[in-house]
């Protein structure tokens, strides 16, 4: 993710349920057809390209066409960078913090 742009785009596309929805199921089963893909969600095939277009413009999902199907495939690329970025630092905080929970502890044992 090379920009501001790109990270406000991931960050919108997530903050609809109905696109985290569609995430999750194309990571349980990816390469999904739009057919597919409403079959699970309570909403017209038209509200479904609108919520894929997102996505897509999120770098979220990538289209392959196979013959006349359009195949959508989760690319979990930006939210691993979305990870590294946002969470992994905060993480590394809290596993110092329970490393030296751990230690002192054991210290307290040893007296």
């Amino acid at each position: 993710m090379e920009n501001k742009d790109n990270m406000d785009k991931v960050f919108k596309a997530l903050a609809d349920s109905s696109r985290r929805k569609l995430l999750d199921h194309l990571f349980n089963k990816n390469g999904q057809t739009l057919n597919d893909l409403c079959e699970f969600l309570d909403m017209t095939r038209q509200s479904v390209t609108k919520h894929l277009l997102i996505l897509e413009k999120a770098n979220l999902v990538v289209i392959e066409w196979q013959g006349r199907n359009k195949l959508h495939y989760l690319n979990a690329a930006p939210l691993g960078e979305i990870y590294n970025r946002w969470i992994r630092k905060y993480e590394h905080q809290r596993i110092e913090a329970l490393q030296e929970l751990k230690n002192n502890l054991e210290e307290g044992n040893h007296e």
